[in-house]
Formats: structure tokens, C-alpha cells, sequence
């Protein structure tokens, strides 16, 4: 349940009258003034005993509408915060070589993908660290020989992450491979499209371009061109990285030392021709402060204007200010109707 706001909390201060309204209604006329109340009877009735009733109830429903004056109300649960964010697309490398597991964490065996994958949600919905981008439309582009759009841009993080989450390493050899200039320049036809104050591309790759029509700088150039600016990351350690694969011989699964190669150079022209940032993550950690280091980067101004609908709840403290007067003055009327 939503905390309820009150626009006017000072007006609260009125509910003190309750005090006085109580008072004043004790002593009102119509009471019957004895010498000695030797000339009662021993005995009090229930009325006798409930005859402040009215009264109490009228103070409260001072109180009532003290409450309905301060403006109560809960802000809609099914509306957010609007304001101008920013638009980003993941560009993300699917081939073969993100099986390598060098990005794992102690003891948690996990592919270059899965890496990405989990620092990526986190980055979006937050966690570890990470505020996530609730005010930004985020997309995803997977690539390995062919670019594929995965999610379109989108504000819906939650199925975003569960598509992010379904990515898998491509497996058919005629399909694998590493386009990266495709890659980048579907991100950038997808952000072009977008009327966000800011369009950024976030390329993660662990490889070198060997597949595709698109010239990874001439891809850079046309993200220059449409204003969107591109951070590049290779993924993977220096030197070998292990792989687990399957022994032909034994049919059993074994780690393998295969060559990381990332083409550093062109990733950090891409960044440079767009006016991002090169970086390079070769452990979890590193790869989470990359993300850190982007999320910092690229935030939303907080100038900007916020626009949320609001359930107002004076009406109910209205009705049950009315409510509690009426029964009141009702029983005071009736039940305890007291002598002129």
C-alpha cells in the first residue's frame, strides 16, 4: 500500500478545535440544574453513562474534516515518474568464443555470455551496485555472423531482462562468426528512430570483425553522423582464456586454453569517432565496473520536469466527518435527547 501525502499538512492543526467543539457541546442549554444531587436517583442509567456520546462524536467529526482540509491522497501505483531519459542499446557479442570462462566468479563457472548477462540486468533493473535505468528506453542487438534485434527500445525492463536473460552462444557453425560492424550499425538504425534527448550504443565484444557487410568504422561513422555516441568494451583476459568443450576420444567435458583475441585498436577508434569511451574488462569485477563507469556517464538530468496522478482521499474524510456530525446530532436528538 502507498503512503498517503497530505498537500496541506499545517491545516492538520485544525483538528484542535475537537477540543472546544467537545466543551461547548457539554455545556450547551438543556440541561436540568439540581440544588442536590441528593434529589437523583442512586442508580445512573447506560444513557446517563453514554450521554457524552454526541458530543465525542461531533469532535471527532472536526477531526474528520480536519483531515479532509490537509488534502490527503496516495499516489497511483500503476503511474510512474515520467521524465526525459536517455535511450540505449545493447549491442552484444554471441559468438562462439563467449564461451570462454574467464569472466567467472570463484567457484561459479560462468561463459562470457552469462557474465554479461547478469551485470546486464543489474544495469537495467538494478542491483550489485548498480541504480539501473528506470527512466531510460533500452534495447538489445545480439550479433555473432548475423545482427539480430532482440528487444526494440523499450521501458518495460522487466521483459527486457527475461529477453536479455534467453540470449544464447550461437551453435551452428555457418552462423557463427563475429559481425561487429552489423552489429553496430542495427543499434544505431534502431536509435535513430528514437526522439531521446541522448542515444548511446553499449558494444561488448571479445573478438575481432570477420563477418558481415558493414565496415565497423564505417558503422562508427554513421553512429557519429546520427548522434549516437558508442562505448565499446572487450570482454576476456589477456593471453588464453579456458573454454570447456567435449573430448572426442572420451566423450567427457574438459577445459581447454584457446587464444583471446580482441581487435583493441578498432574498438577504441569506434568510441573515439562518437565521443565514448574504450574499456576493457578481463575479470566479473571488471566488467561490473565498466558498467558502473557507463552508468555514471550517461545519467538523466534531474532538472527536468515530473508529472505523477495521485487517488485523493478528502472525499471518504468528508463523508466521515458528515457522518459522525449527523449520528451524532441524531442521538443527542433522540436517545440522548436531553431536557429543555
Amino acid at each position: 500500500m502507498d503512503a498517503i501525502e497530505l498537500q496541506r499538512p499545517s491545516l492538520l492543526l485544525v483538528a484542535l478545535a475537537a477540543l472546544p467543539v467537545f466543551y461547548w457541546s457539554q455545556h450547551t442549554a438543556g440541561r436540568v440544574l439540581f440544588s442536590s444531587f441528593r434529589l437523583l436517583p442512586a442508580a445512573t442509567s447506560w444513557r446517563a453513562r453514554l450521554a457524552w456520546l454526541p458530543d465525542a462524536l461531533v469532535a471527532l467529526a472536526t477531526v474528520a474534516f480536519a483531515v479532509a482540509m490537509a488534502g490527503p491522497r496516495t499516489p497511483d501505483s500503476s503511474s510512474r515518474i515520467k521524465r526525459e531519459g536517455i535511450a540505449i542499446m545493447m549491442v552484444v557479442d554471441t559468438s562462439g568464443s563467449m564461451r570462454a570462462l574467464d569472466l567467472s566468479e570463484g567457484d561459479d563457472e560462468r561463459t562470457r555470455l552469462e557474465a554479461v548477462k547478469d551485470v546486464f540486468r543489474d544495469f537495467v533493473l538494478g542491483g550489485e551496485g548498480l541504480p539501473g535505468r528506470a527512466d531510460d528506453a533500452v534495447g538489445v542487438v545480439s550479433f555473432a555472423r548475423y545482427a539480430d534485434t532482440r528487444a526494440p527500445l523499450t521501458l518495460d525492463h522487466d521483459n527486457l531482462a527475461n529477453v536479455a536473460r534467453s540470449l544464447e552462444i550461437v551453435t551452428d557453425r555457418s552462423e557463427d562468426g563475429t559481425a561487429i560492424g552489423d552489429g553496430l550499425a542495427l543499434a544505431v538504425e534502431r536509435l535513430r528512430r528514437s526522439d531521446a534527448s541522448s542515444r548511446v550504443a553499449i558494444l561488448l565484444t571479445d573478438g575481432v570483425n570477420n563477418a558481415g557487410d558493414e565496415d565497423p568504422l564505417a558503422a562508427a561513422e554513421l553512429a557519429r553522423a546520427k548522434g549516437v555516441k558508442v562505448y565499446t568494451v572487450g570482454a576476456g583476459t589477456n593471453g588464453m582464456a579456458p573454454v570447456r568443450a567435449t573430448n572426442p576420444f572420451t566423450g567427457r567435458e574438459e577445459l581447454r586454453p584457446v587464444p583471446v583475441e580482441i581487435d583493441e585498436q578498432t574498438l577504441r577508434e569506434i568510441a573515439d569517432k562518437t565521443g565514448g569511451v574504450y574499456f576493457r574488462a578481463t575479470d566479473a569485477d571488471a566488467l561490473r565496473n565498466v558498467y558502473a563507469q557507463i552508468d555514471e556517464l550517461e545519467r538523466t538530468e534531474l532538472e527536468e520536469d515530473r508529472y505523477r496522478e495521485y487517488n485523493e482521499l478528502f472525499p471518504w474524510a468528508v463523508a466521515l466527518g458528515l457522518a459522525l456530525a449527523a449520528l451524532g446530532w441524531l442521538l443527542a436528538g433522540t436517545v440522548f435527547r436531553r431536557l429543555p
